[in-house]
């Protein structure tokens, strides 16, 4: 009984078509560790490297590569092993590993196109211009893909566009808003009125915040208390939008009042305040700079500064302008004048009939 178990173990192993299976089985194993140590070594070398082209490239084959030899190897061994059978095994053979081909081939592509994004937004490009093309790309790969596979399923290419188009009618009236924002997404990224990292705001709705992402439906933004405000792209369509980040200055525009006993004073201190401004380094000369006497208020002279700084970052503006300010209190109190506050005059006149107050 041993000895014919062993007789039929032994006829079953040395049958030619296992073991060309065992061969090409091997083979496999041998060329995903050749593959894969080759890559590595590659990876090494395109670190030393300048460009940043050859990273991503080797970055982005890896795991399809991998996977490719795999599917070539035991595609190969199962036709082997159904060959001359004849049978459905044998059929599917071919068009799954055309269709497994095709579909490592779009994951490398989507890989590469997402490695080169990312390298773009190191040197220097748009970060919104750099992920609508990246989006853009993926789509059309994964669009190429899908109609290479229904072709090889023996799909009409043709009559899935025309009932593309059909059926494009009916689910862009069940999916408008869907559209709307799709549409709105894509011309953020055509006409970039912001871009990732721009401070937005609307004086139409309650949107003010730095752009985090934008989506094809969603545009993710940071409010000041670190609230994460999801605006759908339509909207942006129909409301009016400031892009504080791409200011030219800031602005400086306060109004100074002083007393009217220091009338006399006055025109020398406008004179030096503006001598100030024009000679401050952090104020843009370039710009409009007034220092004018402005009104006769109830209880002061004023007068009003109006000049633009060379930055346009909100923190360093603040410091400018306290500089400036401070500036103004030092001139005002060296020409001995003092800043006017709210008060009132009492008038007291004596009659027969006893005091009398008038304000």
């Amino acid at each position: 009984m041993i000895e014919e178990t062993i007789n039929s173990i032994q006829e079953f192993i040395m049958q030619p078509d296992l073991l060309w299976v065992f061969l090409v089985v091997f083979l496999t194993l041998t060329c995903n560790y050749v593959a894969r140590r080759l890559l590595q070594t590659l990876e090494k070398q395109t670190r030393l490297s300048k460009s940043l082209w050859d990273d991503a490239l080797v970055r982005s084959i890896r795991k399809p590569a991998a996977w490719l030899i795999w599917v070539i190897g035991f595609s190969w061994a199962a036709e082997i092993l159904a060959g001359g059978t004849d049978s459905a095994l044998e059929q599917l053979i071919e068009p799954v590993r055309f269709i497994a081909v095709i579909g490592l081939l779009a994951y490398f592509l989507s890989r590469f196109i997402a490695e080169a994004e990312k390298t773009f937004i190191e040197s220097g490009t748009d970060v919104t211009t750099a992920n609508a093309l990246g989006k853009l790309l993926r789509v059309s790969v994964f669009i190429t893909a899908g109609l290479s596979v229904l072709q090889t399923l023996g799909v009409s290419i043709s009559g899935v566009l025309a009932f593309g188009g059909i059926g494009g009618i009916a689910v862009g009236f069940a999916a408008k808003d869907l559209l709307a924002n799709f549409f709105g997404g894509l011309m953020i990224y055509m006409d970039r009125p912001f871009a990732v990292g721009d401070w937005i705001r609307s004086p139409d709705r309650n949107i003010e915040g730095t752009v985090e992402q934008i989506g094809w439906r969603l545009t993710q933004i940071r409010t000041f208390d670190q609230r994460p405000l999801y605006v759908p792209n339509s909207v942006f369509a129909t409301i009016s939008l400031e892009n504080p980040s791409r200011m030219r200055n800031r602005r400086i525009n306060e109004t100074i009042g002083l007393r009217y006993d220091d009338a006399e004073k006055l025109q020398v201190i406008i004179d030096d305040v503006r001598n100030m401004l024009s000679e401050h380094p952090d104020i843009d000369t370039g710009r409009t700079l007034i220092v004018n006497l402005d009104s006769f208020a109830d209880s002061s002279l004023e007068f009003f500064i109006y000049a633009f700084t060379k930055t346009v970052n909100w923190i360093e503006f603040h410091q400018v302008k306290e500089r400036v300010m401070l500036e103004v209190i030092r001139i005002v109190e060296g020409h001995g004048a003092e800043f006017a506050f709210p008060t009132r005059t009492l008038h007291v006149s004596h009659s027969e009939s006893g005091p009398q107050v008038e304000s």
